[in-house]
């Protein structure tokens, strides 16, 4: 499946998708275009991975990518332990429906719960 470019360069691009990301893990749950969560939704599950796997090089890894170090702890103390029973699948995308000014695609994404 090809990425999504975002209508960016990929400089602004990756920062845009690391802010998103970071934003996500760190509130379980956000609302945002059909375009920006199809973007998130295998980044996020990625770093969730990385958590889930708990050892120094995938912190390490994970605090390469995402912009706050707290962010991080809380991913690899919570969110990482939470989500060990399940095999991937930790993300839900609900359709919200047209936003208002540009009838752009609005969803919700945020973290399944178990």
């Amino acid at each position: 499946m090809p990425y999504q470019k975002l209508s960016r360069k990929s400089g602004p691009r990756r920062a845009l998708l690391r802010s998103l990301v970071t934003s996500f893990l760190k509130n379980g749950s956000m609302e945002t275009t059909a375009a920006r969560a199809a973007a998130v939704r295998p980044l996020a599950e990625k770093m969730i991975t990385l958590a889930k796997r708990g050892d120094l090089h995938a912190r390490r890894q994970a605090l390469s990518f995402l912009l706050d170090e707290d962010v991080v702890t809380s991913l690899f103390e919570k969110i990482g332990p939470k989500m060990e029973a399940r095999e991937g699948g930790y993300t839900r995308v609900i359709q919200k429906g047209p936003r208002r000014g540009d009838s752009a695609p609005m969803v919700i994404l945020e973290l399944v719960s178990n």
